[in-house]
């Protein structure tokens, strides 16, 4: 009976003593249960990221407003890790491949368009203090940033540019810039380590309140007139490609910063 006695007493200290640390084992592994689940969604953010960036490359999540918000962290990485530069290095190298094709006239006629802003000039501090393209477009506190001139180049185009000028192309620079900001532009080009290019066309007064492709259209169309052969044509928005009086091949650098129609 003794014995029975204490089993009993054993077997109410053990339940006892069950019931008191079950929520903390419950707990402890809830948590590691849930670790999964939080690897599983940054990966899925990262992953509905690449697939943005795709969808803005390609041109088929037109007339986007600002960068999501969920998507920030992914651009500082695109950036500060070292794709972006990969990327842009890749399209440079096709625009170049194309480019020792083509038969030149001889006659300075053959030409290749460059745009400026995220094509030649990298505005990437900018957009870093405006939450990588995340906050609406301020075109006030661009103006001011552009007028500082303290903008640089892409390794990657000024190679292009420079290996474009040897095989005998005439560079075009074609901006959304005002033609106000003429002078800061050709300082700050110059500055970033371009030169020698033939013309540099800005927004004039007439210009004003056109769409880009519109815009940088009429001013392509000009140059045709002009007898110049457009080979080729680099920017980073499908605006700075689109529209009539397009080049032979046009070539699309990336920047998922901001869209501009």
């Amino acid at each position: 009976m003794a014995c029975s006695h204490n089993n009993t007493i054993w077997f109410f200290i053990l339940v006892l003593f069950t019931v008191l640390i079950s929520p903390v084992i419950s707990s402890r592994v809830s948590s590691l249960m849930k670790l999964p689940v939080i690897v599983e969604s940054l990966s899925s953010v990262d992953s509905y990221c690449d697939s943005w960036r795709l969808a803005v490359e390609t041109n088929n999540a037109v007339k986007w407003k600002v960068v999501p918000s969920k998507c920030v962290s992914y651009l500082e990485t695109y950036y500060s890790k070292g794709q972006f530069d990969k990327d842009y290095s890749l399209v440079a190298s096709y625009a170049l491949a194309f480019a020792k094709t083509v038969k030149m006239g001889g006659d300075g006629k053959d030409a290749w368009v460059f745009d400026v802003d995220e094509t030649l000039l990298s505005n990437l501090e900018y957009y870093k203090t405006h939450i990588y393209g995340a906050e609406p477009f301020n075109s006030k506190e661009f103006s001011e940033w552009v007028v500082q001139g303290t903008t640089p180049g892409y390794d990657a185009s000024l190679k292009l540019y420079e290996d474009l000028k040897k095989l005998g192309f005439t560079i075009i620079l074609l901006t959304g810039r005002d033609e106000a900001q003429r002078s800061v532009t050709e300082k700050n080009l110059k500055d970033a380590g371009y030169s020698g290019w033939d013309q540099l066309l800005l927004r004039g007064q007439e210009d004003q309140g056109k769409a880009a492709t519109e815009y940088k259209s009429e001013q392509r169309s000009r140059m045709v007139k002009k007898g110049f052969k457009l080979h080729g044509n680099t920017g980073d928005q499908w605006s700075d490609l689109q529209g009539f009086a397009v080049a032979d091949r046009s070539f699309k650098v990336p920047n998922p910063l901001y869209y501009i129609a």
